[in-house]
């Protein structure tokens, strides 16, 4: 029997990893950035640092598998084919993950770091890129495509704002409003 060469095939290697990716994404989630260190990640994973440093050894290599590994995990509503209530439910959807209060440590260490880390502002895209996915799909389904871009950032930043910001829950009612002011200034295609 031949002995595992401890290489990227490894069960074990893909165990460490699977198990350091989870441990980095809730910590994250739940800490933010700055609580996220690869002692912080060991202690939850439960391996050493140097295991964690030889995968991973800049914060910024953790936080891109971490943060790959909460968007891949990101689900959008199924869409009906109708305008308004598709984008109901997506806003919905994105505004139930933003009330959960995970997304505003997450989103607040991606920001401070993009403006100046070329690796953070790949990571703010992708977030951005997944939180907008449902939305940004009905959109282009019934709009003309130099309306999406526009009516996306309207939509989206309304419900960042309210939620984020403004600390508001987000009602139905709220949402119905948005998309009837953003749709208002848009004609589908």
């Amino acid at each position: 029997m031949a002995k595992s060469s401890g290489g990227p095939g490894d069960p074990r290697v893909a165990r460490t990893r699977r198990d350091v990716i989870r441990a980095s994404a809730a910590s994250l989630l739940e800490e933010g950035w700055e609580a996220t260190t690869h002692a912080e990640v060991a202690r939850r994973a439960g391996y050493s640092k140097a295991t964690i440093y030889a995968h991973w050894p800049t914060s910024v290599d953790l936080m891109r598998d971490a943060i790959t590994y909460i968007c891949e995990d990101a689900a959008h509503p199924p869409t009906g084919g109708n305008l308004y209530e598709d984008l109901h439910d997506s806003l919905s959807a994105l505004a139930l993950t933003l009330s959960e209060g995970r997304y505003d440590r997450l989103m607040a260490g991606v920001i401070e770091r993009a403006g100046h880390d070329e690796g953070a502002r790949d990571l703010r895209d992708r977030l951005y890129e997944t939180a907008t996915t449902g939305v940004r799909g009905v959109l282009a389904a019934h709009l003309r495509p130099d309306d999406v871009e526009p009516c996306l950032a309207m939509l989206v930043g309304a419900i960042l704002v309210r939620a984020t910001y403004e600390g508001e829950t987000v009602t139905s009612a709220f949402i119905a409003d948005i998309i009837d002011r953003a749709l208002d200034r848009t004609a589908p295609s």
